[in-house]
């Protein structure tokens, strides 16, 4: 099927568009003592290796912001721009890191070997991303800081690249900066579609909407690129080093680790790309942004793209707890 033609309800193998009168279909279930208490809704779309639409829920063809799962493509323009970076670097510069110490180390040596001061990040200043990173941070007596932002990683090679390029720095987070124009120009080539609205990320960078099969159609490009290409090379960078574009207790870190050639990103506000080395590929956000129900989608997305492997029940198990014990969970709707 297509993204823009309705499957039937009574055909799984397709999916269904909706439950009725334009409403997204539910994904993910919350669970509690046997009793649903409440639903996810969502789109979601799956390409097979050829890259036609194989499965797809909801309406995958309207834009969404893909917030940080456009970062590999952020990270491609500046390659394409004449920054170099390899390695757990580049794997940095695509990343949402946890704010681990191995993080901002590397965050810090990154600047300063690009002579960038930390105040010349123009993150807003934030805590670790990871839970348990956060907690031991404060507990150390440590503040909001700009390198602690997830997104430090990403600005410190946009800062370098601008440097390298003899383009103005200030602005760097300027749509109309020669930088931002080429991210623009990379996510539209990657994902074969023109972006219909740019507004500001978390981060203050500009984010580009894409619609979820074009997000899913960029991650496909990034794996069958050719060797040595900027896509190829960000798409080998955070597979190699994935613990870099997340963390140790992070989803991307583990599929990546686990299922042999996959490139996995997630964004803010419930949305997941990934893509397999044989191009097949998928994309899905939750309309409400709950972050708990992206393992158990993800999870049966994989079920259904014929992905076999022990971090499918790691990533899909979401327990909830009552009374300090589990009394229900996050269950897959389709």
């Amino acid at each position: 099927m297509t993204s823009s033609t309705p499957a039937s309800p009574a055909s799984p193998a397709n999916g269904t568009p909706s439950d009725g009168a334009g409403i997204p279909p539910v994904l993910a279930e919350v669970v509690r003592s046997g009793f649903v208490e409440g639903r996810h809704r969502g789109s979601l779309v799956i390409l097979a290796a050829d890259g036609t639409v194989d499965f797809a829920l909801g309406d995958p063809a309207a834009p969404v912001y893909p917030r940080s799962a456009n970062k590999p493509m952020q990270a491609a323009a500046m390659l394409r721009a004449g920054l170099e970076l390899s390695g757990e670097r580049l794997a940095l510069a695509s990343a949402s890191h946890s704010g681990e110490t191995f993080h901002l180390d590397l965050v810090r040596k990154m600047l300063a070997d690009f002579g960038i001061p930390e105040d010349g990040l123009q993150t807003p200043p934030d805590l670790p991303l990871d839970p348990v990173e956060a907690e031991a941070y404060l507990a150390s007596g440590q503040v909001r800081d700009r390198v602690t932002m997830n997104c430090s990683g990403k600005h410190a090679a946009m800062i370098a690249v601008c440097v390298a390029n003899g383009w103005s720095v200030d602005d760097y987070l300027d749509p109309a900066h020669p930088l931002q124009r080429l991210v623009l120009r990379t996510v539209e080539e990657a994902s074969g579609e023109s972006v219909v609205h740019v507004g500001t990320d978390g981060c203050g960078a500009p984010l580009m909407a894409l619609s979820l099969t074009g997000l899913a159609r960029a991650f496909r490009s990034f794996v069958l690129a050719a060797p040595g290409t900027p896509e190829r090379r960000v798409a080998d960078a955070m597979r190699a080093h994935p613990e870099y574009v997340a963390g140790t207790r992070r989803p991307d870190t583990w599929i990546m680790r686990e299922v042999p050639g996959a490139l996995s990103k997630m964004g803010a506000e419930a949305v997941q790309a990934l893509a397999l080395p044989d191009g097949r590929a998928l994309a899905f956000k939750i309309n409400d942004g709950a972050l708990r129900a992206l393992g158990p989608v993800l999870a049966r997305a994989l079920e259904i793209m014929g992905v076999e492997s022990p971090v499918i029940a790691r990533i899909a198990d979401e327990p909830l707890l009552g009374g300090g014990r589990r009394v229900g969970e996050i269950r897959v709707a389709f």
